[in-house]
């Protein structure tokens, strides 16, 4: 996600309406890879602490095995992990692989999400 489309996801990471976030990074670009960490986990957990997250590795039809400029499937394990996301889900939208499967692990990460209890009325 570039820089200008910044102020669109404040405002909709601060809606209190966001039930998960797809944290998504492209298999080919590991700049795309690092910024999840280092950029947008921080601003997630800073506007939206309690929202869960689905790590979506993006162009998997691209990946060539064994080379150093694409980012790994235990290099997103490691990250999911890391970052505490619901889940990891590589995907192609170009060879249609996998799509369902992000919106499926999505729907898991709410569901699995603990209610809010509801507030209690103590009167003294």
């Amino acid at each position: 996600m570039s820089n200008s489309l910044r102020p669109l996801k404040i405002t909709i990471v601060g809606d209190g309406m966001t039930n998960c976030f797809l944290l998504c990074y492209s298999i080919s670009s590991r700049a795309s890879f690092e910024n999840i960490k280092s950029k947008w986990w921080p601003e997630i957990r800073h506007f939206s602490n309690n929202v869960p997250v689905v790590l979506v590795g993006t162009k998997l039809d691209l990946r060539i095995a064994n080379s150093e400029k694409f980012v790994t499937t235990t290099e997103g394990r490691r990250l999911r992990k890391e970052i505490h996301a619901h889940s990891l889900v590589e995907c192609s939208a170009k060879k249609k692989l996998h799509l369902n499967t992000v919106f499926e692990e999505a729907v898991r990460a709410v569901e699995k999400k603990p209610k809010n209890k509801p507030h209690q009325c103590v009167v003294l």
